[in-house]
């Protein structure tokens, strides 16, 4: 976060930590965004959550805490402000919301869905736990808070072993990301099937699984494949990938680390290699590369998450002077979807 006195010292400070990797010009017309942003958060007591893909400009200069999806869940459950702003997606702002029913939460932008979180709803999980009773249910944090209602426990990418193994299930339902849920699998020993269910619809008693998944991904991440690290590895032999667990297992175990956006970037931060590639959202590589300007990061990923790029200083500003867009949770669902959140926060 940039503190300043004057948009000009707002401006000279954003130009030290970012002029490598935002242009001149826009420094100088987003230093006011940001100046005023900050001025209006503390007369609006109000506290900004951003998150690891917040493009660079906003990222590094008006969040009060920065972070994955359970660092600010975390945040959001500790915070004593009026307001939480999150600058993020939906079941972000949602996630506060279920922690926080008696603070406000503004979405910047009402666009600012996940492709992830659509590809499930309440009404699929429970055909999911009609077809497999008695079995326990993780749901991904990357999910609206219907579903989170419906489910045992949420996880992160970063703790989602430790979730599942925490359940001591022999079988798990693990939702909604396919990619998350078999890296999942792999880590755990568990075999996994991905049912396509027709409600009341019975699995063969002759399947051997472990775990079941379902259909939904990420549409940034399942862009990256097996084709992008050869010939990424082929001009650069000595570059050390990290591949988001949303990913492919094939990308996962062609790279040298996979784990959460804060575990990438302290990945990065404690390694010492030639240069480094992120399979991930490619607005965090430049976040990496302001903070750490003796690391080399390759600016070979060019997928952007069109949802977390709805996010700009222009609607957050607009979010603190005009008050919204609020985020409201009916509280018979907020209070189902918060056992499963306090569960997820609660795992380390």
């Amino acid at each position: 976060m940039i503190v300043a006195d004057s948009v000009q010292e707002t401006y000279e400070r954003m130009h030290e930590l970012l002029g490598n990797v935002v242009p001149d010009v826009e420094l100088k017309i987003k230093a006011e965004l940001v100046f005023e942003i900050n001025r209006l958060k503390v007369e609006r007591d109000a506290v900004i959550l951003g998150h690891n893909y917040m493009e660079p400009a906003l990222y590094h200069t008006v969040p009060d805490f920065k972070g994955d999806s359970l660092a600010l869940s975390r945040m959001a459950a500790k915070t004593d402000k009026s307001i939480i702003v999150f600058c993020g997606v939906r079941f972000m702002a949602e996630t506060a919301k279920i922690l926080n029913p008696a603070k406000t939460v503004l979405l910047p932008s009402e666009k600012a869905g996940c492709s992830l979180a659509e590809s499930i709803t309440a009404e699929d999980v429970r055909a999911l736990r009609e077809s497999f009773p008695g079995v326990p249910a993780v749901a991904y944090v990357n999910t609206y808070a219907d579903v989170k209602a419906e489910v045992d426990i949420c996880c992160t990418s970063g703790n989602a072993v430790a979730v599942v193994e925490s359940l001591n299930s022999d079988v798990v339902i693990f939702l909604p990301d396919e990619y998350l849920a078999r890296n999942v699998a792999k880590e755990t020993g568990k075999k996994i099937i991905i049912p396509s269910l027709i409600q009341g619809s019975k699995p063969s008693p002759d399947l051997d699984y472990q775990m079941i998944g379902w259909h939904g991904r990420c549409e940034v991440h399942e862009e990256f494949n097996l084709e992008d690290i050869q010939a990424v590895r082929e001009q650069f032999p000595d570059v050390v990938i990290l591949a988001h667990p949303e990913c492919s297992p094939e990308v996962v175990g062609a790279s040298d680390f996979s784990g959460s956006t804060s575990a990438m970037i302290r990945y990065v931060e404690e390694t010492q290699a030639p240069r480094y590639l992120l399979l991930t959202e490619c607005a965090m590589g430049d976040n990496i590369i302001a903070e750490n300007p003796d690391k080399e990061v390759l600016r070979l990923c060019s997928v952007r998450c069109p949802h977390m790029n709805e996010i700009t200083l222009e609607d957050t500003l607009l979010s603190l002077q005009k008050l919204q867009y609020v985020v409201e949770v009916p509280e018979e669902i907020r209070l189902r979807a918060l056992k499963s959140v306090e569960r997820m926060i609660s795992i380390g």
